[in-house]
């Protein structure tokens, strides 16, 4: 009876021993510690946002012949400053002065005509008054005197549209300006309508910045923006935005936006290099590597680190604007907290990780 006690409790012990290897051997692997790089973030003190730019006309006018003629002078050249009405380059008129001269010996021979015309309808009209005439005689008159009239009529229109043609052999500017490009050289043939000289007006100028898109966002029409000389920051101008571009350049990715200048010194000169800074907008935040952003479900994260506990955790962040491979957090993140900066892909929620002493900042 003892023996049979004695195996049965045997029996149990070795099933438990057994049924405990069985539950270890199912257990899940723990996951590994994984090394990684971060860096402990600080706020960013609040600095005052600059885009570079240039002094551009408002308007500019791209001028050319009316018509086609070989360029005899060039009177202007780039940078130089004309008057409205001022001679800016002309074309060679013989053609046209000749043809002037034909229509004026036909609206002379015309207007000849037409004295005569006059005269013969008034000496019939006499003549039929005495019943020497026949009333048809005097009809012929009066035709013969109407045919006169519209023949210096046609003759003076024709007389006048080649004064106008002679006209247009003298490009002349439409404005106070400055002379901004030349696309035509003494000698050279140019085709009716070709751009010879572009002036541009000079009494109103804007200040033309090429802004990152994520910031171009943020301003709208009539913002205030505060314009210096790039080498002169005393001398400086208020303007405020008059247009954005509605798309980014595909290349840039940033949006050109244009500053009508109030009351600007003669020192902004067209194509002068200027900073312009907006009044109310400083860029202050948390400033990150690229490499710390990991992006899941339309949101962007960061890695948190938990010191004492040396696990990570995934905390959503708003991301301002990126430059380079900066990017600006603006809430999400507090300063002191040490953030994940690579690999940020191959981490887990509450996964343990081993800061490298060596690397940390």
């Amino acid at each position: 009876m003892m023996v049979r006690r004695t195996l049965a409790a045997l029996v149990g012990l070795g099933s438990l021993v057994a049924l405990s290897g069985c539950s270890e051997n199912e257990a899940a692997p723990a996951p590994p510690v994984r090394p990684v790089l971060s860096m402990v973030v600080a706020p960013q003190g609040a600095e005052a946002v600059r885009f570079t730019g240039t002094v551009q006309p408002r308007f500019s006018r791209d001028l050319g012949f009316r018509v086609l003629g070989r360029v005899v002078s060039r009177d202007v050249d780039v940078g130089q400053t004309v008057k409205a009405g001022q001679l800016l380059a002309s074309l060679d008129p013989t053609t046209l002065t000749l043809a002037v001269r034909q229509l004026e010996a036909e609206l002379a021979k015309a207007e000849a005509q037409l004295v005569y015309a006059t005269a013969t309808r008034d000496r019939k009209k006499v003549l039929v008054g005495h019943k020497v005439a026949s009333q048809s005689d005097l009809d012929t008159a009066e035709e013969a005197l109407a045919g006169a009239d519209a023949a210096v009529t046609r003759g003076r229109a024709a007389l006048d549209k080649a004064r106008e043609q002679l006209s247009y052999t003298r490009l002349v500017s439409e404005t106070d300006g400055i002379v901004t490009a030349t696309n035509a050289e003494v000698g050279q043939t140019v085709n009716a309508g070709a751009i010879v000289i572009t002036v541009a007006q000079a009494d109103i100028r804007e200040a033309m910045v090429d802004v990152p898109d994520e910031m171009a966002r943020a301003f709208k029409l009539g913002d205030l923006f505060t314009t210096s000389l790039q080498v002169e920051p005393s001398i400086h101008a208020d303007g405020r935005v008059r247009e954005i571009a509605p798309q980014a350049d595909a290349a840039t990715r940033t949006r050109r936006i244009r500053i009508t200048l109030d009351a600007p010194p003669p020192t902004f000169r067209i194509g002068t290099t200027i900073i312009a800074s907006p009044q109310q907008i400083s860029r202050s935040g948390i400033e990150l590597p690229r490499s710390a952003l990991l992006k899941a479900d339309d949101r962007t994260f960061v890695w948190v680190v938990d010191e004492q506990a040396m696990t990570v955790a995934r905390q959503p962040v708003e991301v301002a604007d990126a430059a380079g491979e900066t990017v600006r957090i603006t809430r999400g993140v507090e300063a002191g907290t040490r953030v994940v900066t690579a690999g940020v892909n191959s981490l887990t929620e509450g996964q343990t990780i081993k800061i490298d002493p060596e690397m940390v900042p």
